[in-house]
């Protein structure tokens, strides 16, 4: 479930430091590096909620630049606060459509791309939409390095069968695949939860995980 709208949410993203603005961001595909100011690899989460998962990846590894991609304003707003208690400098924010991310990233400019608790659109009609889909499967080919991976999560084991079943058609190979992430040792190693992974693992619902590439 989505934050409700709040008062002011936008007003504060447009004035925040943290978050690369429409302005910019159309006008920097292939330019990411200068951006941050250094070389490091790009590592992108579309749909990344509150931000408590890209939060603790890049304070984990500052030798990684990371970029957070919202479209809710009201969502992206407590990230920002998560910046404003703990700033990271190799951390910067987007608030947009996914559906636009080959006009943001440059091709081969990404290193990783995560996928956490998407929405699952359970709609046919709408398949198009889901995150996981050969047709956003297309636009990440074009803008991750060649035999980078892209790593999903979701406790919806239907959109989890569905995102499975894409791969085949998209061009796609699955080097993990699990459909209970935390009974599996190796996997849950050095795993760090979304806040929804944190709610749905502790109402005993099993975590599906894949790591693909192509």
């Amino acid at each position: 479930m989505r934050l409700r709208n709040i008062r002011g949410s936008r007003e504060t993203i447009a004035e925040s430091n943290y978050v690369v603005h429409e302005e910019i961001m159309f006008k920097q595909p292939g330019k990411w590096h200068e951006i941050f100011g250094n070389n490091n690899p790009i590592h992108i989460e579309i749909g990344m909620g509150k931000g408590q998962f890209i939060h603790a990846l890049a304070k984990l590894h500052p030798e990684i630049n990371y970029v957070g991609i919202e479209k809710y304003s009201s969502v992206l707003l407590r990230a920002i606060q998560k910046m404003d208690a703990e700033e990271l400098p190799n951390l910067k924010f987007l608030r947009m459509d996914a559906e636009d991310i080959t006009k943001v990233f440059g091709k081969h400019e990404v290193d990783k791309i995560y996928l956490n608790f998407s929405d699952p659109w359970p709609k046919d009609r709408h398949a198009k939409r889901r995150l996981p889909s050969r047709e956003f499967l297309a636009r990440y080919n074009e803008i991750l390095k060649p035999d980078s991976r892209l790593e999903f999560k979701t406790d919806n084991r239907p959109l989890f069968d569905f995102a499975v079943e894409e791969l085949e058609p998209a061009g796609w190979k699955a080097e993990v695949i699990t459909y209970d992430l935390h009974a599996d040792e190796k996997l849950v190693e050095g795993n760090i939860m979304t806040e929804y992974e944190a709610k749905f693992s502790s109402m005993g619902n099993p975590i599906c995980k894949y790591i693909i590439y192509r």
